[in-house]
Parts: structure tokens; sequence; C-alpha cells
């Protein structure tokens, strides 16, 4: 078991089609790429990811219920299940780790039913539309808030 502490990285369904669904809106990136992309800024910041993908809601909310109290912070692209999961935002409200929204699209400039979002409530930032920059965004924002947050405790 690793030392250092942990980022989840929760990815949601069809999102392990990647590079080949729909390139013009999601690019060519693989979900490998984004994940190698996460490991890398993780480590250079001296953290640990958890990288995982389902296609299946009760596979997300059950990765939500074993990293709940051990993950120093979640990067959630929900994808679909963001917009209709009331099952992941119940699970999600366990966490006392702050959690990252990510969308690899502009999802506020896409379909109306893509405006409403099951996680924002619960997640401290959301990042929409800056593609797979976005996941190494939101981990560089957890690693900062889990800096500060051990900053401050140690100050007590």
């Amino acid at each position: 078991m690793s030392a250092r502490p942990i980022i989840a990285v929760l990815n949601g369904p069809n999102l392990n089609l990647l590079g080949t669904r729909e390139p013009r809106l999601y690019g060519t990136a693989t979900l490998a790429d984004i994940e190698k992309s996460c490991r890398r800024t993780a480590d250079d910041l001296g953290f640990d990811i958890d990288f995982r993908q389902s296609n299946h809601e009760g596979a997300l909310i059950d990765a939500v219920h074993e990293l709940r109290e051990s993950a120093a912070g979640f990067v959630v692209n929900a994808a679909a299940y963001t917009h209709t999961s009331v099952a992941l935002h119940d699970a999600l409200v366990t966490v006392a780790a702050p959690i990252v929204e990510v969308h690899l699209t502009n999802v506020h400039a896409r379909e109306e039913f893509r405006h409403r979002s099951f996680v924002a409530p619960v997640a401290k930032a959301v990042i929409a539309g800056c593609g797979p920059d976005g996941y190494e965004f939101a981990v560089r924002h957890l690693a900062a808030l889990a800096l500060d947050t051990e900053k401050k405790e140690s100050s007590r």
C-alpha cells in the first residue's frame, strides 16, 4: 500500500471509447492517455492515482464507497450519469474529501438535458470544456487543497 495520499479518478459510461467516439467533439486522446497524464501530474505533486472507469452505475457507486474514507480527493467525470444519477449523488454526499467534477466538453453549450448535474452540488469545483487538460487541472486543484488542509492542521 502506498504511503502517499491517493486521488481517485472515476470515469463513467462510454469514456472507455475516447479517441474513437465522436473525435470532433471529444478529441483523439484516449482514456489511457488521460490516465497517464493524471498519474504523471499526481506523481509530480507527491500523490498516487486510483483511476477507474465503468459503464455501470453500481460499479461507480461501489468505487465511491470503497474510497470515500481513504482518498484525499475525487475527480469525477460521471459522463451521462452526471445528469441522471441521484444514486451517485447520494454516494458522493458521503465523501468528506473534496470532489472536482470534470467534463471534456462544455456541457452548458450542449443539449439542454446536459445542463443539470447531480454531481455539481457536492463538488468543490466544476471543470468543463477544457478537454483532457481538465483532468490535470482537477488533480492539481485537489493536490493544492489537500496540501492546504495539511498545513492548516499542522499549524494547530
